[in-house]
């Protein structure tokens, strides 16, 4: 029990946050109850008060984990760093889904925990089948999700995966021994530059989606979303429901802002763009976003009789969103024809940088992998020849190529376990595949039924748990989680 004691710590803590956390959309279902709408003041209601119970709730257990474990912290050990992180995102999850219980929703557990789970892993999948009726604090409680698991994922990228040397992570450790690449002398001081720099994204995001013509709310509330690139929307149409192409412009700017690595962005405001502008990674994502655009407007184009402007800006959004792992829809993409649904299909599993709120496999492992591909072509061409793999300039040792390749191999296998089991549990494969794709890529939408014209709330709780399992294997890098179920894990 001591081992777990700096575990219990960090939990009440989170715990307190979460807890503290909901008073905000409570406050706002408070101030609803005054509505002229019936329905929606007796909602608003129901809801805040939903609200106060599960705060009460989260923060009676919160406090309670860090008064048994207060002045028990400490320099974690690699087994308790792995099973902080696992263990952190599932019972936040589990406390994040209260208020979608007891709400005016009336979610069964099983809906809730699958709407935490895709909120915090900012996958954006959603089960709610009627959000224009949902009370405006159960549509804030949903990006105030994204948003806390946006800012959760990339201090967890930057400081916690690369120490437990996860699917190649260990690129970006912090303790490099050359003192030029560190941003700042201390983690701490990392996160909490991050952290200042997320909200200020997020608000100067809100500005101009308020300057767009958003109201105030929607413009809060899909800023959240956007810079957390996790695409939930306060409105069933997603964005496609305000016509608006500068507010499509703006989500676009914000996801790719959101999709690249922060570290970099601390360089640039303290004056060093260089790394940003000159980074391999990030120029390698413009790369593959352009590419994906021209190609899927060249398609368009070519199978319809869509004007050139609004094959650009349909391809561009929708692209971008896919691609981000953001899940914004602006029209049903699906309908587009069958080089669309393979191009969408292969689009949901690149990701963005590493570092960054995006999720997917991400664009270094691809670099990382073309380049022993290609080493490996030159090692056969040239057998006495001495080559190496390089990342930014750098030469990339054997263990973050061997943990690499390892990822790629337990995601496409994680990938074909998911899909074989969702497929004996929905009647359509392209509806199996693609659910499981979009839950192991954190993207939201998928294909079949479960498009951006439909939603998950059909399937079945199994499918349903199986799915929420796939967003935690995705947003955690598969080894962090699968790692405690080795039983030399716990031997050790």
């Amino acid at each position: 029990m001591r081992d777990l004691q700096p575990i219990f710590l960090v939990q009440g803590f989170l715990l307190t946050t979460l807890g503290l956390a909901m008073a905000l959309p409570a406050l706002i279902d408070f101030a609803d109850q005054a509505v002229d709408d019936p329905f929606m003041s007796l909602a608003a209601q129901e809801s805040w008060i939903g609200f106060a119970v599960s705060a009460m709730l989260t923060l009676f257990v919160g406090m309670s984990l860090l008064a048994s474990a207060w002045g028990q912290g400490g320099q974690l050990t690699r087994k308790q760093a792995f099973l902080l992180t696992t263990v952190s995102w599932v019972v936040l999850v589990a406390f994040a889904a209260l208020p979608f219980v007891f709400s005016s929703i009336h979610l069964n557990y099983t809906d809730a925990f699958f709407e935490a789970m895709s909120g915090l892993t900012t996958t954006g999948s959603t089960i709610i089948t009627d959000l224009e009726r949902a009370s405006r604090g159960i549509k804030m409680w949903r990006s105030l999700l994204q948003w806390l698991g946006g800012i959760g994922i990339i201090v967890m990228a930057i400081a916690v995966l690369p120490m437990l040397q996860v699917g190649g992570m260990q690129l970006f450790r912090l303790e490099s021994s050359d003192t030029s690449e560190k941003i700042l002398p201390r983690a701490t001081q990392i996160a909490g530059s991050i952290t200042a720099l997320y909200f200020a994204l997020t608000a100067i995001c809100a500005g101009a989606y308020w300057a767009a013509g958003m109201n105030l709310f929607d413009s809060l509330a899909h800023a959240m979303t956007t810079i957390a690139t996790g695409g939930f929307s306060t409105h069933d149409l997603s964005i496609g429901y305000f016509e608006s192409p500068p507010v499509e412009v703006i989500a676009i700017v914000f996801m790719i802002v959101g999709s690249l690595p922060f570290a970099l962005y601390i360089h640039a405001v303290r004056g060093n763009p260089l790394p940003l502008l000159r980074d391999s990674q990030v120029l390698c994502f413009f790369g593959i976003v352009a590419t994906a655009i021209g190609l899927l407007t060249l398609y368009q184009l070519s199978t319809s009789e869509i004007a050139n402007g609004e094959a650009l800006r349909s391809s561009a959004f929708n692209a971008v969103s896919i691609i981000t792992g953001t899940g914004y829809a602006s029209t049903d993409y699906s309908a587009w024809g069958p080089f669309a649904i393979f191009a969408f299909f292969a689009m949901m599993f690149i990701g963005g940088c590493a570092g960054s709120t995006s999720c997917g496999i991400k664009i270094f492992r691809f670099q990382i992998i073309y380049g022993a591909v290609k080493v490996q072509v030159s090692r056969l061409m040239h057998p006495h020849g001495i080559f190496k793999i390089s990342y930014n300039g750098e030469p990339v040792s054997e263990k973050v190529v061997d943990s690499v390749a390892s990822f790629f191999f337990l995601f496409f296998a994680s990938f074909a376990i998911l899909s074989v089991l969702l497929a004996t549990m929905v009647d359509d494969p392209l509806t199996a595949f693609s659910a499981a794709g979009t839950a192991l890529a954190n993207v939201g939408p998928g294909l079949g039924s479960v498009g951006p014209a439909d939603n998950f709330f059909h399937l079945s709780d199994g499918a349903k748990w199986l799915l929420s399992l796939g967003m935690l294997l995705g947003r955690l890098e598969l080894f962090t989680v699968l790692v405690l179920f080795s039983p030399t894990f716990w031997r050790i």
